[in-house]
């Protein structure tokens, strides 16, 4: 099993940042993925990053404002946010990806999830 615990969500103003946080433990994976969940919407793929290589991968809407990194020597992920927008306003997800993906964006891919960490962007 991986066990994943986000934190660092919180209340920002709009043009604002937020870093948050993943700590990872347990088994080995291939890739970490952060995901968000606004109220009443799907949950959407935000960024990825494989954990030997350092691969990134990002969605369109967000390259440039979200940077997501990796410490190995911690077992820490992190999502640097910018540039925050109302429309950012969302549960952030950290989840583990076990093996190679055949759609890194999609939800089924992965195969752990932490609980949540919410991010709400103020005008």
């Amino acid at each position: 099993q991986v066990q994943l615990v986000e934190s660092g969500g919180g209340l920002v103003q709009a043009g604002g940042s937020l870093r948050l946080s993943c700590a990872a433990s347990g088994r080995t994976f291939y890739a970490i993925g952060w995901f968000r969940q606004a109220p009443g919407k799907e949950r959407e793929f935000v960024a990825r990053i494989t954990w030997n290589g350092g691969t990134t991968y990002y969605a369109d809407s967000l390259k440039g404002r979200f940077t997501i990194s990796r410490d190995k020597s911690k077992n820490m992920v992190y999502l640097q946010m910018s540039s925050l927008k109302p429309e950012d306003t969302a549960v952030y997800y950290c989840a583990a990806d076990l093996g190679f993906p055949v759609n890194y964006a999609r939800r089924t891919e992965y195969d752990y999830w932490g609980q949540g960490t919410q991010v709400t962007v103020s005008s």
